[in-house]
């Protein structure tokens, strides 16, 4: 947990400082492209992870999934030092606001880091723990609350805050942060749910649950650019209102998976579903940062990924908890008509007891149980499923909170 925690600490500012340097070097009208290309790389990770990780699982160890970062690590820093450095301005912004405040704001850094912190363990154990049931969850709730109210209460009336709550007052901004919050947690949940659904119920290895997740990230990565070039020439709204309409579709097509779905129908669902979100980031992110200062990129950036994060936490909690939840009422379910007056029970067991053989008594009744674990079970998956795909269609009417943003930049 430890060296987690510090992996975090290294790696949480990455991809909010390189989307502001993106949206600092990009001009308003090559933005959209310049966050295609972005995306691109963002994505191309995902997209070969599943299936490199699977096989290194497979083949060598879960460990080396960690490990192949060192080469990767060691590539980058000379890059980042030949190529990436702070504009003139940045540099005389920094260096008035350190004589202004020689000292970071250390509380509110703690604040936050204590409140989103805890409430990842929240999100991590609450479904093992039972939830509000638990009194360590209860207690870590409480601190969470407590924490995150302190700290925005002290970003917001520090005049040079570590977090600048008070872009959230722009309203396209605001709606930003909530499409992002909301793609966050169905993106991560419906991923998080794929490749256990494969693993549990199809019996698919770790790779081949991945070769089914990658081509859609394929797909996504070949839309960036056509994305890139129409978010200048067409309502961004309309763009992102389709692509909820498409990844909610695909979403909804996944509550007709059963335990003998085929592996090409896998992959095409996912396709699609990736197709959807391609019109989604890049508008978003576009709309995001169009009313707002260039000097304010960093601390927006910052925000719009912390959104997103809390938000792949809370899609991934909820999501195993609905599934966790709906097989138990389910399985109560179907319990409940596996009675002795049940003509079909009788068919059922004679049925199974002369394909197994006479020689296990009770291998019907072994074999009806696990056939009651394993359909109740789906039956959960396609219940959070169900609830992925509506939950894109609820987040349409969100996307006419960006009428009345400022269509470009205010300034520096």
């Amino acid at each position: 947990m430890i060296f987690r925690a510090l992996q975090g600490i290294a790696g949480g500012g990455l991809q909010p400082n390189a989307q502001a340097i993106l949206t600092d070097a990009a001009p308003p009208a090559r933005r959209g492209m310049a966050f295609a290309v972005y995306g691109m790389a963002v994505v191309f990770a995902p997209a070969i992870g599943p299936t490199v990780g699977g096989w290194i699982t497979d083949h060598i160890g879960w460990r080396w999934i960690f490990l192949i970062n060192v080469p990767v690590g060691l590539l980058i820093l000379p890059l980042v030092k030949m190529l990436v450095h702070d504009p003139e301005t940045f540099v005389q912004t920094r260096s008035a606001r350190q004589a202004a405040a020689p000292y970071a704001d250390f509380m509110g850094f703690a604040l936050i880091t204590l409140g989103l912190g805890v409430m990842q363990v929240v999100f991590d154990r609450g479904q093992q723990d039972d939830w509000f049931n638990s009194l360590s969850i209860v207690t870590m709730t409480i601190i969470v609350v407590l924490a995150l109210t302190a700290f925005v209460i002290r970003e917001w009336r520090r005049a040079d805050p570590i977090v600048d709550l008070r872009l959230l007052r722009d309203r396209g901004f605001a709606a930003a942060n909530i499409l992002m919050f909301m793609l966050g947690a169905l993106l991560l949940g419906s991923t998080a749910l794929l490749p256990l659904f494969m693993q549990s119920l199809l019996g698919y290895t770790a790779m081949d649950a991945g070769l089914v997740l990658s081509p859609g990230g394929l797909v996504i990565m070949a839309l960036m650019p056509i994305v890139g070039q129409l978010v200048s020439r067409v309502d961004a709204r309309a763009m992102i209102a389709g692509g909820l309409c498409l990844s909610g579709f695909a979403t909804l097509l996944m509550t007709h998976f059963d335990t003998h779905t085929g592996f090409m129908t896998l992959v095409w669902t996912r396709v699609f579903q990736a197709a959807g979100l391609a019109f989604l980031f890049i508008p978003i992110n576009t709309l995001a940062f169009a009313s707002l200062a260039g000097s304010k990129s960093s601390n927006a950036s910052a925000i719009i990924n912390m959104s997103r994060n809390i938000g792949g936490s809370v899609g991934m909690s909820i999501a195993a908890t609905i599934l966790a939840r709906r097989a138990q009422y389910h399985q109560s379910l179907l319990v409940a008509r596996i009675t002795p007056y049940n003509p079909n029970l009788r068919i059922y067991r004679a049925a199974v007891q002369n394909a197994i053989g006479h020689a296990v008594p009770m291998a019907g009744l072994t074999h009806l149980y696990q056939t009651v674990l394993r359909q109740s079970e789906m039956l959960a998956y396609i219940d959070d499923f169900e609830l992925m795909g509506i939950l894109f269609f609820v987040c349409l009417p969100l996307v006419w909170l960006f009428r009345g943003a400022a269509s470009g930049p205010r300034g520096p």
